[in-house]
């Protein structure tokens, strides 16, 4: 079991790679007021959505104790990243508030992750 956590553990971490880098690849078009949403931050958030459902899962499967509250503060904040991303994905030109809140929630989501204990 303790595999397949780290398993999950690892493709987690690949979906907020790919949420952080494809906000930080477009960090310079946010200056310019020209930033928008790539699919790699639409994947990066999805991966996330699906592989923490599956850690939860497979953690309490294992008997280990999960923070429900922790786990449901993340939930929420990675709801709204995905509302964002996925509403204005086709969009040419996003927001720049839109654009960093994405970024200022996703940055909270690890530090929510990481510091929380």
């Amino acid at each position: 079991m303790d595999v397949l956590i780290n398993v999950f553990v690892a493709l987690h971490i690949i979906g907020i790679a790919s949420l952080l880098g494809g906000f930080l690849t477009q960090m310079k078009a946010m200056g310019a007021g020209e930033a928008r949403f790539v699919p790699a931050m639409l994947h990066g958030a999805l991966t996330m959505l699906v592989t923490g459902v599956a850690l939860v899962g497979l953690n309490q499967a294992d008997d280990q104790s999960v923070n429900n509250i922790k786990i449901g503060v993340k939930l929420l904040v990675l709801i709204v990243i995905l509302a964002l991303v996925y509403v204005k994905r086709d969009d040419e030109k996003v927001d720049r508030s839109a654009f960093a809140a994405v970024g200022g929630l996703t940055v909270a989501n690890i530090f929510i992750a990481t510091l929380w204990t």
